[in-house]
């Protein structure tokens, strides 16, 4: 079938919507639901509470998408049978979240909580990462490209061997997506359970952040975390063929938007979140110029007369227009109070708790506000709604 054809059969398709300017009576009227989870470490217990509300609403998702520790936390939601997703990614938060005798540390004045984070840079995670002593013999020491970082991850290969059933990534009924840059041709490779037999390395490649963890080598070619080329990967829903009606949850835990920096620390903190958001803002808005395109082009090809439709010419052009309909819920993690350029290697159990909480409180008001339910303009096709935190910083 053409293009053109495509288009003039939409209204046939209930997973294409016409536009007759109809809002969606519920959820199952929106087309698949996805799931985009940025990268950015410790902050990612943030989606874990996002879920948890989808999953407590009876929301399940087609299709998870993420990069580092979206990547993580979204092979432990493909990864498992639904009644079991909940516990998986409790799991592995626990697992991560630094031992009793840290958390003491922690509650001791400033110092105190600032020492774990610098602890964890200096000693790992066992659960996830370990220090590499040969990275430290020497800047130019030679080492193989498979182990030049200051960490080695074999220990994430076996936490995610154990929670992560790989095999129900291929057959279950959630498609998983995780995104990783190219070391040699920068370029962003998107591994999906669609098309590719993902494993454990995959998602360690996805969160492969130099230098302080190795390149990933996945069918004789390196890779590195996708965030250093895309950390929001809510990209791979726009450039998806062929395009369906979706609601996507796209949950950032890094914030666009702060205040002026005035410390060295501020600083630090203010540039990771800019570097680390990705753009965010101006993807979208570009993304929702271009489907408003695709939809006046479908909107145009119908009006012609049917023998001016059925011409070659006419159906490659067609072929641009679509009559998808996208709709983007926005969710933006809080800050913590008090919370520095190190909050993403936070694994604090306090830490963890609180954004999680976070995360879950966020997404049950947006659940309650259903604002896709709301009237829009049928021409657009891609309609945002933002989900903004709590002024105030969390304690």
């Amino acid at each position: 079938m053409t293009q053109a054809h495509a288009i003039n059969d939409a209204r046939k398709d209930p997973g294409i919507a016409a536009n007759d300017g109809g809002a969606p009576q519920n959820i199952s009227d929106c087309g698949q639901i996805v799931l985009v989870l940025q990268g950015g470490g410790a902050l990612g217990a943030y989606q874990a509470g996002v879920y948890q509300a989808l999953h407590e609403a009876g929301i399940e998702p087609d299709w998870v998408i993420g990069t580092s520790i979206g990547a993580i936390n979204a092979s432990l939601i493909a990864g498992n049978k639904p009644e079991n997703r909940l516990a998986r990614l409790d799991e592995f938060w626990s697992r991560v979240g630094h031992k009793p005798a840290l958390e003491a540390i922690a509650g001791l004045p400033w110092l105190g909580r600032a020492l774990p984070n610098w602890m964890t840079l200096t000693s790992g995670i066992p659960s996830f990462f370990r220090p590499n002593p040969f990275a430290f013999l020497g800047l130019h020491a030679p080492l193989s490209a498979d182990a030049a970082g200051y960490y080695s991850t074999g220990p994430l290969e076996a936490t995610l061997t154990d929670l992560v059933d790989f095999s129900l990534v291929q057959s279950g009924p959630t498609r998983l997506t995780v995104g990783a840059a190219n070391a040699q041709t920068s370029e962003m490779r998107y591994f999906d359970s669609r098309d590719t037999k993902l494993t454990a390395r995959h998602v360690m490649a996805s969160g492969a952040l130099p230098p302080a963890f190795p390149a990933v080598r996945i069918d004789g070619e390196l890779f590195w975390d996708g965030g250093i080329l895309s950390n929001t990967p809510v990209e791979a829903v726009f450039d998806d063929t062929p395009r369906r009606n979706s609601l996507v949850f796209a949950v950032h835990i890094w914030n666009p938007s702060g205040p002026e920096p005035e410390t060295i620390w501020q600083v630090l903190n203010r540039q990771k979140d800019i570097q680390y958001s990705s753009r965010a803002v101006s993807h979208i808005k570009r993304q929702k110029q271009i489907h408003r395109l695709r939809h006046i082009i479908a909107e145009l090809a119908m009006r012609l007369p049917e023998r001016e439709r059925d011409t070659n010419l006419v159906r490659e052009m067609a072929g641009y227009g679509c009559l998808t309909r996208i709709h983007v819920v926005r969710l933006v993690a809080p800050p913590l109070e008090g919370e520095d350029h190190t909050k993403d290697i936070d694994f604090s159990r306090a830490g963890i708790r609180c954004r999680w909480a976070a995360g879950y409180e966020d997404t049950r008001r947006v659940l309650a506000d259903a604002p896709w339910e709301g009237e829009v303009n049928p021409i657009e096709g891609f309609y945002l709604h933002e989900c903004r935190p709590a002024t105030a910083p969390m304690k």
